[in-house]
């Protein structure tokens, strides 16, 4: 999908790498399998191609061994089980990165957990996401990672290798010591906004749980 910085964080995460990458001086094609939306950013204004590809077409083989890239990055282990093996076979010498975004195992832990209304433990990553995606990061040459807890959980969970993984949080702006003291007092603050949409479960249990647990409304 088309990075849509301005509606998700892996929207802003994905506008990141690039910006990594381009202060590298890298061409930087971006291939997607998705109708570009209305909120998605126009990389044309910073020249980047965009290219339609698609599913289980052997099109792909034909665009990926022309451009023959050095470096192919996956937005997140299904795009990487859909693709990974076409790179592989096309551009056997590229550099083969999976952006995690999150830790989707542990995503899918937590979420079990809470369904069966059960404390969190290291039980609940052993699903049958964990199996795709610990096999799609031995297949990368290298995962980038958000969190360390994830960094963690990839070592001594999983006995993955310190070499596959790299850790990359969110690639933001320190905000300064001055703008900070600027910044209104607790006892200043009132009321408090949450953005986001529900389409992501994490975040509506997040809305439901500061409403029942956290707030009191009359």
């Amino acid at each position: 999908m088309v990075p849509e910085p301005n509606s998700s964080a892996a929207g802003s995460r994905m506008m990141q790498l690039i910006d990594v990458f381009r202060s590298s001086d890298y061409k930087i094609t971006f291939a997607s399998t998705c109708a570009k939306k209305d909120n998605a950013f126009n990389l044309g204004d910073i020249d980047i191609d965009e290219v339609a590809i698609e599913l289980n077409n052997a099109s792909f083989d034909g665009f990926v061994k022309e451009f023959n890239p050095d470096v192919v990055v996956f937005d997140r282990f299904m795009v990487e089980e859909q693709f990974g093996w076409r790179v592989s076979e096309q551009c056997p010498n590229a550099l083969r990165i999976l952006d995690t975004e999150d830790l989707h195992c542990l995503r899918k832990g937590r979420e079990q957990a809470l369904k069966e209304k059960s404390v969190f433990d290291k039980s609940y990553l052993f699903n049958d996401i964990a199996k795709r995606e610990i096999a799609s990061i031995y297949r990368c040459d290298l995962s980038l990672i958000i969190s360390e807890e994830e960094i963690e959980i990839l070592k001594n969970q999983f006995r993955v290798s310190t070499h596959l993984l790299y850790y990359l949080p969110f690639l933001t702006d320190i905000i300064s010591l001055d703008t900070k003291r600027k910044l209104p007092k607790i006892k200043e603050r009132a009321h408090f906004i949450t953005i986001g949409n529900f389409l992501h479960a994490p975040n509506y249990d997040a809305v439901l749980f500061l409403k029942n647990e956290i707030c009191t409304f009359n």
